[in-house]
């Protein structure tokens, strides 16, 4: 499964040689989201593997990005204890222009956003059941689900 997220480039590392056959390197986005008038600030670590590693050489930091990327996690055992790491390894890298958190109605640039409420586009009503039309004085049924 794949994902999206835009946000500020505020840390870009250097490339890590871990063995002979694996590479990794790793940035941090700042998120920022806006809820009514507070603005939360978080921060993402994400890493690229491999032949990705050089896709982030094309921005500085302060740059705004939209990454996209998949979750991969591990699990190990240490000690007669389970352990988890979970890693976000991005796989493309755009640039992005700043996103003003007010203009676009609050956490706009997180890269997340609930769906778009959908529109009956003038699509005919159901028609109504039998017996609840033509009679005198009836009152017509309320289909609001509320």
């Amino acid at each position: 499964m794949s994902f999206e997220i835009t946000g500020k480039l505020i840390v870009k590392n250097d490339i890590q040689q871990i063995n002979e056959s694996f590479r990794k390197r790793e940035f941090v986005l700042e998120l920022t989201d806006q809820v009514g008038e507070r603005q939360f600030i978080n921060y993402a670590k994400m890493q690229l593997v491999q032949n990705k590693c050089e896709i982030i050489d094309a921005f500085q930091v302060g740059d705004y990005i939209k990454v996209n990327f998949n979750i991969k996690g591990n699990r190990w055992e240490k000690e007669g204890r389970e352990n988890y790491i979970t890693n976000l390894d991005a796989w493309r890298i755009e640039s992005a222009n700043p996103i003003d958190p007010y203009a676009q109605g609050g956490g706009a640039s997180s890269g997340y956003s609930a769906p778009a409420p959908q529109q009956d586009g003038g699509a005919p009503k159901p028609e109504p059941a039998a017996g609840s039309e033509g009679e005198a004085g009836a009152e017509p049924e309320d289909d609001l689900p509320f």
